[in-house]
């Protein structure tokens, strides 16, 4: 089977307005900045964005929210971009934050077909409120409802043609549960090989996740933050 799209372009081609959409990435590595890209030309509008954060303001998810298609975010940290702070505080953003790890856990559920699950995190903070707490062991936990998309963006280094993924160091941070949760996932990847290339023990993300391939291109490698030393 045969899943590799000619372009970005042609992957995203039917997302509608208004719908849900995850996108792996760890701050500005392992983005599928391709994928994106295509999406900003496209125009959806409307979104729903489940991501750990929203990238830079020209860079990552930045650019969805400069030309505003996304309509709510769904994050841990979004400490970096100065567009998201204006758009929250003015009322033009919708804004779900989750403690990082809650959120990799809601996502990760969501992929395993757990609709909802009690963590210790958040209790007795605003994290808590208007959701189900219960103690357990003299403890007391927040029910924290699976997180699922109608899309799901992933970047990975290598795929073959039936969308088995290998990662590469940290670009295997919200990627692979990310590619479980979403009812389309579409993957955008540096290399492409023949099916069979790929050893099934070096596998990380089975095609069967899998919906749609692209090969990327251009990658830029940006700091998100430069900290030197002094000389």
């Amino acid at each position: 089977m045969n899943k590799v799209f000619e372009s970005a372009a042609a992957a995203i081609a039917d997302i509608p307005d208004g719908a849900v959409l995850m996108a792996g990435g760890f701050g500005l590595c392992g983005i599928p900045e391709n994928l994106i890209m295509a999406l900003r030309e496209r125009g959806t509008r409307g979104l729903t964005v489940i991501s750990n954060n929203c990238g830079v303001d020209d860079w990552g998810l930045g650019p969805l929210l400069q030309s505003r298609q996304i309509r709510k975010m769904i994050s841990s940290y979004v400490g970096e971009n100065k567009e998201f702070e204006r758009q929250y505080l003015s009322g033009e953003l919708e804004v779900e934050l989750c403690p990082q790890g809650t959120l990799a856990e809601r996502v990760r559920a969501g992929g395993a077909g757990i609709p909802a699950f009690f963590t210790p995190t958040g209790f007795g903070t605003v994290v808590a409120e208007g959701k189900e707490t219960r103690e357990f062991d003299g403890r007391s936990y927040v029910m924290e409802r699976a997180l699922v998309a109608d899309f799901a963006f992933v970047k990975a280094w290598k795929a073959d043609r039936q969308g088995n993924l290998v990662y590469r160091h940290t670009a295997r941070n919200f990627n692979p549960m990310m590619a479980t949760a979403g009812r389309i996932t579409v993957a955008e990847v540096e290399e492409l090989v023949e099916d069979g290339e790929i050893h099934p023990d070096a596998v990380h993300t089975p095609g069967i996740f899998v919906q749609r391939v692209i090969r990327g291109h251009d990658y830029q490698k940006r700091i998100e933050r430069r900290t030197t030393r002094e000389a």
